[in-house]
């Protein structure tokens, strides 16, 4: 009985990872407002009724590619960590690493990043399944300068006085062992790393930046500094 069990749920895995590939399609030819759920179906020859067994609503398929998407990102950039076989070395070259594993992605996948990353669709509102797949890459960066706070210290960022309550708050919210004014540049580098990556996805560096993949490096390199860590140059400090 076990053996038929695990037939059928291997089959149900196998179809519905066949309806997420055949979305992904549509979302690249369409995007993801025009995602229709009997689109998918007639592709696949399956009757409607058979498909809403696997995504009972547009809004649940969007949300399994929506989380599958966050979750591929978040590998790459766990991926790109020394423990797990990546980059070795001083925490600025892990940070660097990081931020490319994240860009290299979203090049190689750009319509499902627009799908997490770009303009929101119509008449849809994330689940809270999602906020835990979208914290991955967040929680690479919180970590990696955590272990740098940890092992070597940090060159702790100016913070203005009018940000100082706000910090406190993320800090504790986000990570607590970390000074608040290393958040606060944290979640302004985190923003700023998906920002270069978004314009060089939506086209904005066209006819503008031809070496793209330096300047990323160089910007990076420099968001790892604002965060504190330590290079071998001389860097702000305050608190």
């Amino acid at each position: 009985m076990s053996t038929i069990r695990g037939a059928r749920e291997r089959a149900r895995v196998e179809v519905a990872a066949a309806i997420k590939d055949e979305a992904r399609k549509q979302l690249a030819a369409e995007g993801a407002a025009k995602l229709s759920l009997r689109a998918v179906a007639r592709e696949l020859g399956m009757a409607s009724s058979a498909l809403y067994r696997y995504f009972p609503s547009r809004d649940d398929l969007l949300t399994a590619l929506i989380v599958d998407a966050y979750d591929a990102v978040g590998e790459a950039a766990e991926e790109a960590l020394p423990d797990a076989g990546g980059t070795p070395g001083p925490h600025p070259a892990r940070w660097v690493a990081v931020a490319c594993a994240v860009r290299d992605w979203a090049l190689a996948h750009p319509h499902e990043y627009a799908l997490i990353y770009g303009s929101p669709v119509p008449g849809y509102t994330a689940p809270q399944d999602t906020v835990g797949p979208a914290s991955r890459v967040g929680l690479v960066l919180i970590g990696l300068v955590r272990d740098a706070h940890r092992t070597e210290g940090l060159a702790v960022p100016p913070l203005a006085a009018e940000l100082r309550p706000e910090a406190v708050r993320m800090a504790a919210d986000l990570a607590e062992d970390l000074p608040p004014a290393v958040v606060v540049a944290l979640v302004a580098a985190w923003a700023q790393i998906f920002g270069l990556v978004s314009f060089e996805i939506f086209g904005q560096f066209n006819r503008l930046v031809e070496a793209r993949e330096p300047l990323f490096r160089r910007a990076v390199h420099e968001l790892g500094r604002s965060v504190g860590l330590l290079d071998g140059r001389p860097a702000g400090a305050g608190g």
